[in-house]
This record gives structure tokens, C-alpha cells and sequence, in this order.
């Protein structure tokens, strides 16, 4: 899940501080999100879903 969020993050030539200001998630935890040190909770995924313009099921493969 996490290399599914950065290929696309990266695809929308976003940082992972744009990232972060557009769901206002720590580039911290973004970067967590992307190594898969980090089991994100739905809410989480939604934010991130919205700000890459995809769906959850999308970043959940």
C-alpha cells in the first residue's frame, strides 16, 4: 500500500510535503506511510485518497 501511495504521489509530481499540507498529515507520518512503517487508519487513507484524486480501494492494492 505504502509503494502504491508514492508511485502515485510521485505521478502527480507531488512531494511528499505537498502532500502533507493537503492532508494535513506530518510529512513524517507520509513518509512512514510510504516505508509501511505505519498501518494507516481509514480516515487516513481517505485524506490521502482525496488529495491524490483516487479512490481508498485505489492505494489499498
Amino acid at each position: 500500500m505504502g509503494r502504491r501511495i508514492a508511485e502515485t504521489r510521485k505521478e502527480k509530481g507531488l512531494s511528499q510535503m505537498q502532500l502533507s499540507e493537503l492532508t494535513g498529515i506530518t510529512s513524517k507520518n507520509i513518509a512512514n506511510i510510504e516505508a509501511g512503517k505505519y498501518n494507516t487508519e481509514i480516515d487516513t487513507l481517505a485524506k490521502i485518497a482525496k488529495a491524490l484524486n483516487c479512490k481508498i480501494d485505489f492505494i489499498q492494492k
